[in-house]
């Protein structure tokens, strides 16, 4: 609305707030992980949650979910995707408060977490033995998340961003399982991998108490290139 003078009045309409969230997964012990954070303060305090907080007005969304991620848990230097808009009506008890969310994934080894002074603590949960209360709706959050991560792997890399640099073809699989929660055959995610020719081989192998095993790398030039689709549920088995 428009004031007499023609300029618009800001006070004459309610504000809801706005905050980010991150939901961020990694692989321990051969498990998809996430990140949470145990609240300090009112509201749920005590409660695990995850990563997020208050935008500032002068910030992106983008820059405010990355601030928040390394003032709460010290995690950096992450490649983050938008996920999805959380706007439920009483989501939060302190105020009306809209929630976008982005997601990321990252190897653990390569971040060195550390507690804010907004938490009492930060750890990596496995994703199949999550607390038994999550904070607000993060739950919510968190099972949308595992949806769009696992709908992506059909058409992205990923996937790759868990790996180090030079891999097995097995280790690549058992990422993807860990993610679908599904067990893959054998053949047929070779066979499909190298069919999307997303990668190359090198002349490293690895030692084992069998054969030794090639070790493959993932090709930069395909790193933007989305023109593949993976059709995983036909290659599902029971475990």
């Amino acid at each position: 609305m428009q004031t007499a003078n023609g300029n618009y009045d800001a006070t004459r309409y309610e504000r809801p707030s706005v905050t980010v969230d991150v939901v961020i997964f990694t692989l321990i012990s051969q498990q998809l992980h996430v990140l949470l954070v145990q609240r300090r303060h009112w509201p749920f305090e005590g409660l695990w949650a995850i990563p997020g907080g208050f935008i500032n007005m002068d910030e992106s969304l983008e820059d405010a979910a990355r601030r928040e991620l390394e003032e709460e848990t010290g995690v950096r230097d992450v490649y983050l995707e938008q996920l999805y808009t959380f706007g439920a009506v009483g989501r939060d008890p302190r105020t009306r408060v809209i929630s976008v969310a982005y997601i990321a994934l990252v190897r653990d080894d390569q971040q060195q977490l550390r507690v804010s002074d907004e938490s009492t603590d930060v750890q990596w949960f496995p994703v199949r033995t999550l607390p038994d209360a999550l904070a607000f709706d993060h739950d919510q959050v968190l099972a949308y998340a595992l949806g769009r991560l696992r709908s992506k792997l059909e058409y992205t890399t990923l996937a790759f961003q868990l790996l180090p640099e030079v891999f097995s073809i097995l280790e690549l699989k058992h990422i993807y399982e860990q993610i679908l929660d599904e067990k893959l055959d054998k053949g047929n995610f070779y066979r499909k991998i190298k069919e999307a020719d997303l990668l190359e081989e090198t002349p490293l192998m690895r030692e084992g108490r069998g054969r030794p095993t090639r070790l493959w790398r993932f090709r930069q030039d395909r790193a933007t290139d989305k023109q593949f689709v993976f059709r995983w549920r036909e290659d599902r088995i029971d475990k």
